[in-house]
């Protein structure tokens, strides 16, 4: 089992953003969080480019890596590549309803072989030290969540699962797409509120339309940890405040800017020595400044100069002076 402390809150692996420059970003403006890289398919792991799929800076720590397949014996082999790779967690991804999960049979369509997925965990252990968790969905299509639910978390747990993230709505896999399922199932958080209750020496997180730290702070009355998506992707300033909620660091107020300035253009820079763009990397910061004075200005430059060819560092610093950062403690309420 994780220790609950260490893993209060996370950033939810997101497809097409989480990749490794959203997450060193992320570090920077949170020291403690979990993050997870977006889910990555045992298969390529196993036969392909494993620097470019499983890449990460060490600032990233602690970083997880969610894996995709249900096939056990992949899973396992992936699992020790990622542990060699230095990953801190290894997360099976049970809950993704994308039409690439889909006709894989594999993310939200093992809901319905809860063996399968159990077995794939214990594979998983057997080949890693490091913690293997779950993230699912609490069903899948015509799915009664409260049996669904349990018999999936009675089988990954049983098999040595050290944790499990339940996204508080099911997943369905005909008639809504994989945004549409993001809104439109009803969020049910006292179905995973029940799934606590009834396990409670198990680590149990909750994820699903969570647009705060006060909302976060108010699941974890009844959950161990909890996990931001689109929230920290969007208006990412919010976590600034995290460590000093969850982790008693240093109060919000006290968020160094220059500090991040500096390390953004640095990270950048060096991505751009080795051929990438900066785009790559700004793309994932044009929220950050969420309704402070000057962050319109800020999005501009980001979303204009920042993806022309030949952009550089400079750029990125031109963005940060249009801000002004005496109201940026406003963002970490």
């Amino acid at each position: 089992m994780l220790k609950n402390q260490d893993h209060r809150v996370a950033i939810a692996p997101m497809m097409d953003w989480t990749d490794r420059h959203c997450r060193f970003f992320h570090r920077q403006l949170t020291r403690r969080a979990l993050l997870y890289t977006e889910m990555v398919v045992a298969d390529a792991i196993i036969q392909g480019a494993r620097e470019r799929l499983l890449g990460f800076d060490e600032a990233e720590h602690p970083v997880a890596l969610q894996l995709g397949g249900s096939d056990a014996q992949k899973l396992a082999e992936a699992a020790r590549i990622g542990e060699a790779f230095g990953y801190d967690e290894i997360n099976l991804n049970v809950g993704c309803p994308s039409d690439r999960v889909q006709s894989g049979t594999f993310g939200a369509c093992l809901m319905k072989t809860p063996v399968l997925v159990a077995d794939c965990v214990a594979a998983m252990k057997a080949a890693v030290k490091i913690p293997v968790t779950v993230k699912c969905r609490i069903g899948v299509d015509e799915q009664d969540p409260e049996p669904a639910l349990d018999t999936l978390a009675d089988g990954v747990l049983a098999a040595g699962a050290d944790a499990l993230w339940v996204h508080a709505r099911k997943a369905w896999l005909e008639g809504l797409s994989p945004k549409e399922n993001r809104d439109i199932p009803p969020l049910d958080y006292d179905r995973v509120y029940r799934l606590k209750a009834r396990k409670p020496n198990e680590f149990i997180g909750i994820n699903g339309g969570i647009q705060s730290l006060d909302a976060a702070r108010l699941h974890l009355d009844h959950v161990d940890g909890v996990m931001l998506g689109r929230a920290a992707y969007h208006t990412p300033g919010i976590l600034t405040g995290a460590d000093a909620m969850f982790y008693g660091g240093d109060a919000p107020g006290a968020f160094d800017h220059a500090a991040l300035i500096d390390a953004m253009a640095t990270y950048a820079a060096r991505h751009i020595e080795k051929g990438g763009r900066l785009g790559h990397v700004t793309r994932h910061m044009v929220g950050l400044f969420h309704g402070l004075p000057g962050a319109r200005r800020y999005r501009q430059i980001l979303s204009t100069d920042a993806t022309r060819p030949g952009a550089g560092p400079d750029v990125l610093k031109k963005a940060f002076a249009a801000v002004d950062f005496s109201g940026a403690a406003a963002e970490a309420a």
